[in-house]
C-alpha cells in the first residue's frame, strides 16, 4: 500500500512500565523504519498528557511500541478507542487477557490447551501443600509483568517463600507453576499466520531478562531443529492460543517443553520487542520479510480498525 495512505502516524513508546527502556529501543527502531519508507511518523514518549498530544497532533493512526503495563494490557488501547484512533495490535480484551498470565492459563486449561500445572500464591498459602501438589523445582512469576521480570526458579520451600516476596514487588497476583525442563521455542504471529519458529538456548537457568537483553551467550535457532511436522504442530498451537485470548494483528507465543518433550504454553506477548535483533523481526526475516516491510505490514493491520465493527 502506498505510504501516503497512512496519514500521520504516532509511534507510542516509553511509558512508565518496568520495560520502559526496552520500549524506547523498540519505538525508535519502528520510527526509523517508518521514516525510511516515507511515512509521516512521529515518536511520542507516553506520559500523562498523551491523549492531549494525540488529539492536538492530528494523528490518523498509532503504532503501539509500548511494552508492559499501560501499553500492553488494554489501557492505551481503550484510550485510543475513545479517541477513535486506529492502532496496531490487539484490542482491549485481547491485550488485557494476554498480559495476565493467570487468566491466560485458566482460559487455555478450560479449552484443553497444554500449559504447566500451577497454583496461585498469597499470604495465606500453605507452601508445603503447593510443593506437595506440584513438586520441585517450581517457577515463580508475577501474573502481569513482562521481560521475565520478577521470575525465579526455586528448589525449596524457603526459596519459594523468598521468590513470592520478590514477585509481589511487581504484581499483587503471583503464580507458581511446575518447572518445564525441556527446550524453549517462540512463534511470531503476523496477520493470521505463524512465522518460522525460533529455538532459544541459554546457559542461564532460563531465558530471563539478562539472557534476553544483556548477554551475548543466548543462541537463537532458526530453523529451530524440529521436524516439519513438529514445527507445524507448534505453529498451529500458537495460533490457537493467540486467537483464544482474543489477540489480533501481530504478537508472539512462547512455549517450553516438559520432560517428555511435550510443548506447554507459557504466554502471549501482544507487543513484542521490535529492535532489529528482537525475535519477531528475526522470524520475519526467516520468512523473507525485511524489518521495514514487517513494520509496514503491522501498520497496515491497523486499517482493520478504521471500519465500523460489531454493528458500530
Amino acid at each position: 500500500m502506498a505510504t501516503e495512505n497512512w496519514g500521520k502516524v504516532a509511534v507510542l513508546m516509553g511509558g512508565r512500565s518496568a520495560e520502559r527502556e526496552i520500549s524506547l529501543k523498540s519505538g525508535t527502531a519502528v520510527l526509523e523504519a517508518l521514516l525510511r519508507q516515507g511515512v509521516d511518523a512521529q515518536g511520542i514518549d507516553v506520559g500523562e498528557r498523551v491523549l492531549e498530544q494525540l488529539s492536538r497532533g492530528q494523528f490518523e493512526r498509532a503504532f503501539i511500541a509500548l511494552h508492559g503495563r499501560g501499553g500492553e494490557d488494554g489501557v492505551i488501547q481503550g484510550a485510543l478507542e475513545t479517541l477513535g484512533l486506529p492502532y496496531t495490535g490487539s484490542g482491549v480484551l485481547g491485550s488485557a487477557l494476554a498480559m495476565d498470565k493467570l487468566r491466560s492459563k485458566q482460559l487455555w486449561r478450560g479449552m484443553g490447551l497444554p500449559t504447566a500445572d500451577f497454583s496461585v500464591l498469597n499470604e495465606g498459602t500453605d507452601l508445603a501443600l503447593v510443593v506437595a501438589n506440584l513438586g520441585l523445582p517450581l517457577m515463580v512469576k508475577p501474573a502481569r509483568e513482562g521481560s521475565s521480570l520478577g521470575m525465579r526458579k526455586v528448589d525449596s520451600i524457603e526459596a519459594l517463600r523468598a521468590a513470592y516476596r520478590e514477585a509481589m514487588a511487581f504484581d499483587g497476583t503471583v503464580i507458581a507453576e511446575q518447572w518445564l525442563p525441556g527446550a524453549e521455542y517462540t512463534a511470531a504471529i503476523l496477520t493470521g499466520r505463524a512465522l518460522p519458529l525460533i529455538g532459544l538456548e541459554t546457559p542461564r537457568i532460563f531465558y530471563d531478562f539478562e539472557a534476553k537483553y544483556l548477554t551475548d551467550t543466548t543462541r537463537y535457532l532458526c530453523p529451530c531443529g524440529l521436524s516439519e511436522e513438529q514445527a507445524q504442530h507448534l505453529q498451529a498451537l500458537a495460533l490457537q492460543a493467540f486467537q483464544a485470548l482474543g489477540a489480533s494483528g501481530w504478537g508472539r507465543v512462547d512455549f517450553r517443553c516438559d520432560a517428555q518433550a511435550r510443548p506447554c504454553l507459557l504466554e502471549v506477548n501482544t507487543v513484542p520487542g521490535m529492535t532489529a535483533h528482537s525475535l519477531v523481526p528475526m522470524a520475519a526475516q526467516a520468512a523473507g520479510i525485511e524489518f521495514d516491510q514487517l513494520v509496514l505490514q503491522i501498520l497496515e493491520s491497523s486499517l482493520e480498525r478504521s471500519a465500523p465493527q460489531d454493528g458500530r
